[in-house]
């Protein structure tokens, strides 16, 4: 193995790891759907300047962003319809729903923005634009600060329920 391959520069060994850490990603999230998920954790999440957990078995997908429709006469919130694989989508900007006066930047510095499918199961064809995914997190390893989860790095998580969400008539009122 050369020393660049081993630091990570060598790019097919990183499509390598990012294969396998897709592959690792989609068992998990088929564990969860399968009722299996119990132990599987929660999928942590940057939107605006918060980090979410969010129920694996809430998630369809997680895919880049496509582009995105405007649609007239809705929420600022609301960005619009994208088409993913055949379906159409409401594009949700989170931290604008929750009273953000804009949005935060779509990404980070080394973050890809993606768009996190809701699960069929949820009955509404929507996505929420995440800045960052942070990946696999165990709430249960985390100490209770407050309404918040605090891992041991620190950080402050926000538990969030897509099922609830979208019980809510304000987030299913997407007219001006």
């Amino acid at each position: 193995m050369t020393a660049e391959a081993g630091s990570g520069r060598d790019p097919a060994a990183r499509r390598d790891r990012l294969r396998v850490y897709q592959e690792q990603l989609l068992e998990k999230m088929q564990a969860a759907k399968n009722g299996a998920g119990a132990s599987v954790g929660q999928l942590g999440l940057g939107i605006g300047a918060a980090r979410y957990l969010v129920d694996l078995a809430e998630v369809d997908e997680i895919v880049a962003p496509p582009p995105v429709t405007r649609v007239p006469l809705t929420q600022a919130w609301y960005l619009g319809l994208a088409n993913v694989r055949g379906n159409l989508l409401g594009v949700i900007e989170l931290d604008l729903y929750l009273g953000a006066a804009q949005a935060a930047p779509a990404s980070t510095a080394g973050a890809t923005p993606r768009l996190v499918v809701f699960a069929p199961k949820l009955g509404l064809n929507c996505g929420l634009l995440a800045a960052q995914v942070y990946g696999l997190r165990q709430a249960g390893a985390m100490e209770r600060d407050g309404t918040a989860l605090r891992d041991a790095d620190g950080h402050a998580w926000t538990p969030l329920s897509l099922a609830a969400l979208v019980q809510e008539p304000r987030f299913l009122n997407v007219a001006r």
